[in-house]
């Protein structure tokens, strides 16, 4: 997926004037929003959030030797394990493996890293074909090769007429209007790609260094057909996402699958170690893990090592209200919401990203549901310094910055600016005490509001009033 980081104020204004789209938005907040709630009230969210903030830390801070530990334990359970430095070079190695095995077919699973690989695109141009097996993820595909719109739920951007049109034109049968027939006919659709596929491409949720596993959930179904009937498995997934033991393992599934869709557990939990053995009767004949870095590892020891933690649940974008009204498309790239917010500009670049750690209101609500305690509103403000720091902010805005630095640091000069400036807004209001367009930098604000008029007094001469009538 291509980066577009840069265009979010334009996309973001257009998403905001797209009516339908907006409906289909509420979804977050009836369907994710308050089953997450329900879900976290029944267990010890408090206490169990701060043993898998723990846990995280503890393979973090150790991070090349979990890693070490992971490849030695897969490999002796006859796995091929490869690590790849940057996204391009983890799309060539699962090229290559396609190419090995004489790979005409690949299916796939929902899978952010890959997207970060662009890996449909890469296999295209060897001439195999890659389906999305996941039924968001499908329909995406089908539609042009659209962009998913959130990581755990890729097209909650489109309502259910939308669907059923596509997949009328897509299918060439009639059109459906019932989401049970809707999902059976995807089934029918993707059913001889399950049986005829050479290779099965999955992420990897997390993957457990004691026992060389890697761990997968879904809700559909489609890893497990994706990970038994090809001959070949190439799991794809980031090095940070690694966990000490099955112990771990077991404390982040208590709080992913609440915090991602409301469940106590996902329909489906796979935890595969090695290829088919001798006396299995089914799986694999040959298994790959593919641990991709792609700007990971630049975050170890620096501001930004917290974002490491993160488990991909989409807790963060689900209760932010910025990404509430304008979807994942407006971000740009593969991650949306406010970890995107912070990833992007980490993998590719703050100079690519420059409005992103801006589209936040700072809230502090991602904060207080992320399931691994990520200061998602702090890593968004330091980002914020660092552009003004590298002068990557419009010099109006640097300069405002230092002159509101400066009157914080003087209190006499801030009173008699203010004094005079709810002055010269009060006469702007005029009759109607209402401020149509504000002076200087002020007219961004404006563009799609009033700004009601101050009384003409600022809070320190109002107070001393309302304290010497008091008195």
């Amino acid at each position: 997926m291509q980066v577009q980081s840069m265009q979010f104020k334009a996309r973001a204004g257009q998403k905001l004037a797209d009516q339908r789209l907006q409906q289909n938005l509420t979804k977050l907040s009836t369907k994710f929003v308050s089953a997450r709630a329900a879900a976290i009230a029944a267990i010890d969210f408090p206490a169990t959030r701060a043993a898998l903030k723990e846990r995280r830390n503890r393979a973090l801070e150790n991070l090349d030797v979990w890693l070490e530990t992971f490849e030695r334990e897969a490999v002796r359970r006859g796995v091929t394990v490869l690590f790849a430095e940057t996204t391009q070079e983890a799309a060539r190695l699962v090229g290559d493996i396609a190419r090995r095995h004489d790979v005409k077919k690949v299916i796939k699973t929902k899978s952010m890293v890959t997207e970060e690989m662009r890996l449909n695109e890469v296999l295209g141009q060897m001439g195999v074909q890659s389906i999305e097996t996941d039924l968001g993820e499908y329909i995406l595909q089908i539609n042009g090769n659209e962009p998913p719109s959130h990581i755990i739920a890729p097209v909650v951007h489109k309502d259910k007429d939308e669907i059923a049109e596509l997949f009328a034109k897509t299918h060439d049968r009639p059109r459906l209007t019932e989401i049970t027939d809707m999902t059976r006919e995807a089934r029918e659709m993707l059913r001889p790609h399950f049986m005829t596929a050479d290779m099965g491409v999955t992420g990897g949720n997390f993957v457990v260094a004691e026992t060389g596993s890697v761990a997968l959930v879904t809700n559909e179904g489609n890893e497990g057909m994706c990970t038994v009937m090809p001959r070949v498995h190439v799991a794809v997934t980031g090095i940070e996402k690694v966990l000490p033991t099955l112990e771990d393992l077991a404390t982040a599934m208590r709080l992913l699958p609440r915090s991602a869709t409301g469940q106590a557990t996902s329909n489906y939990f796979s935890v595969l170690t090695g290829p088919r053995g001798p006396r299995d009767q089914d799986g694999p004949e040959h298994m790959y893990v593919v641990l991709v870095d792609g700007g990971r590892t630049g975050l170890i020891g620096g501001d930004f090592q917290e974002m490491l933690r993160c488990i991909r649940c989409g807790a963060c974008m689900n209760h932010c209200p910025v990404y509430q009204k304008v979807g994942g498309h407006a971000y740009g790239w593969v991650y949306p919401g406010p970890m995107g917010s912070v990833l992007t500009p980490s993998y590719v670049g703050l100079d690519k990203a420059l409005d992103l750690p801006q589209a936040a209101t700072l809230c502090g609500e991602c904060n207080s549901v992320c399931p691994v305690e990520i200061p998602l509103s702090d890593l968004l403000r330091k980002l914020r310094e660092k552009q003004v720091e590298r002068r990557l902010r419009p010099w109006r805005e640097r300069v405002g910055l230092a002159v509101w630095g400066f009157l914080a640091l003087h209190p006499d000069a801030y009173a008699l600016v203010t004094k005079l400036a709810v002055r010269v807004l009060e006469q702007l209001g005029g009759k109607n005490r209402s401020i149509a367009k504000l002076p200087l930098g002020g007219a961004g604000w404006t563009n799609t509001r009033d700004m009601p008029a101050p009384v003409g007094r600022t809070f320190r001469e109002l107070y001393a009033a309302q304290r010497s009538h008091i008195g």
